[in-house]
């Protein structure tokens, strides 16, 4: 008799198992984008006529916090390669390490094991497609520099004798069409539909695979995209390919709040959180219509350490960043050439700049666009009185978002590498 009600509350167990587990997963990264940047966002997109602060996307959709420490043996601060390995595969790795251990041996990905058990899979991103977060899901390399090897393994590696991705959307022409090799050619002789240009995602024959690729390294900064956006027209296109019975897996990475960071940019960070958050709220839109959907988001680290006030100002005015007509490395761009660099400086901004500033542009002696670019990135921060503490990555826990079946799993303070393993045990790997 106890056998059998043991047999019976295994069945039950793997019956609600079953039940639970969702036909699609969506999983997203914010590259770098720690807690102070889904809060500069809340008062970024406040409405200022309201007496309330108005909740964001981000309020809604969060669940829980994550660890992002990697290997002891890197110390306690990650890289955008160990953290995406960890959600990826659900192992702690050193920094620069693409989907392998410790030890460099390779690891299996959630997403390479979704694709073994029939689903389709996909990736987004903003970034080159073979950059350190997407490569992480689908590739296996010592180092994140690696870019030629990687790109090359995204078609030489198969699993079960399939491509790894049935969709690949984002930058990287200089990586896929070298003079050693046209990775665009070979993906064409094999069936996949290219394209490179977003324009023509309106184009594609449904179901197929696509290799859609968009700049020659990374994608555009949204503040110079049309509509400042382009990662919710990447996504839709994706999920579009991608949908069928069995299901897919697609990675989203919102690649750029990271590269906003690294430069201390609030005007470009802001607006790559803008990007991300109107994906997210056409994605609560596609999983209310399709409940057997998971989507999970999360960060691989936080980057530039934001700072919200600064020099003892008890105040922070993201107004001085809501009307940028470009972002600041095209604004550098346009100073480099022009001789009433005030005039186009206040005209791209937005704002009228004072005499201090336009002197602070116009004493500088240069035909490169990077000093103009720092001026700029610093007229902005005392603008709004922006801080940050570093040019690189810092080790705070960053948050969890969730919505859609099994969501729940991801509820409180989890390690970085849990979450990858959650999504292994959705996907049934035992």
């Amino acid at each position: 008799m106890k056998q059998i009600t043991i047999l019976l509350l295994a069945v039950l167990s793997h019956s609600v198992v079953a039940a639970n587990t969702p036909k699609n997963i969506i999983m997203i990264v914010g590259d770098g984008m720690g807690p102070a940047y889904t809060t500069a966002y809340r008062m970024y997109a406040d409405d200022p006529s309201t007496p309330e602060v108005e909740q964001t996307v981000f309020d809604r959709l969060l669940v829980g916090m994550s660890s992002t420490h990697p290997h002891k043996d890197s110390g306690f601060v990650t890289d955008s390669a160990a953290g995406a390995t960890a959600l990826s595969a659900g192992v702690k790795t050193y920094n620069g390490a693409i989907g392998v251990d410790v030890n460099k041996k390779p690891v299996q990905t959630v997403l390479e094991f979704a694709k073994m058990k029939g689903l389709k899979t996909g990736i987004a991103v903003t970034s080159q497609i073979n950059h350190a977060t997407p490569a992480s899901f689908g590739a296996h390399n010592a180092s994140r520099q690696n870019y030629d090897q990687i790109a090359d393994s995204y078609f030489d590696e198969r699993a079960n004798g399939q491509f790894v991705f049935d969709v690949m959307l984002g930058g990287g022409w200089k990586y896929f069409i070298r003079e050693d090799r046209n990775l665009v050619e070979q993906f064409k002789s094999a069936g996949y539909q290219y394209i490179d240009k977003i324009s023509q995602l309106n184009s594609l024959s449904t179901g197929k695979p696509l290799l859609g690729l968009f700049a020659d390294s990374g994608m555009t900064w949204a503040l110079d995209s049309v509509n400042k956006m382009r990662l919710p027209v990447l996504t839709k296109a994706a999920i579009q390919q991608l949908e069928n019975d069995q299901g897919y897996f697609l990675l989203i990475e919102a690649s750029q709040i990271d590269w906003a960071g690294h430069s201390n940019d609030i005007g470009s960070a802001m607006a790559e959180m803008h990007d991300l958050a109107v994906t997210l709220e056409w994605l609560e839109y596609y999983i209310a219509g399709n409940p057997d959907t998971l989507m999970v988001l999360t960060a691989d680290h936080s980057t530039g350490g934001l700072t919200i006030g600064a020099n003892g100002n008890y105040s922070w005015k993201p107004e001085w960043i809501k009307n940028l007509k470009a972002s600041p490395t095209e604004i550098a761009k346009q100073l480099v050439s022009e001789k009433n660099k005030g005039l186009v400086a206040s005209d791209l901004l937005g704002f009228a700049l004072t005499q201090e500033e336009v002197n602070s542009l116009n004493l500088i002696e240069s035909n490169e666009p990077k000093p103009f670019y720092k001026t700029i990135c610093k007229i902005l921060d005392e603008r709004s009185d922006t801080g940050w503490t570093t040019s690189g990555h810092t080790g705070v826990d960053v948050q969890i978002f969730a919505k859609g079946k099994a969501s729940e799993r991801f509820n409180g303070h989890l390690d970085n590498t849990q979450i990858g393993q959650i999504l292994f045990e959705l996907l049934g790997k035992k």
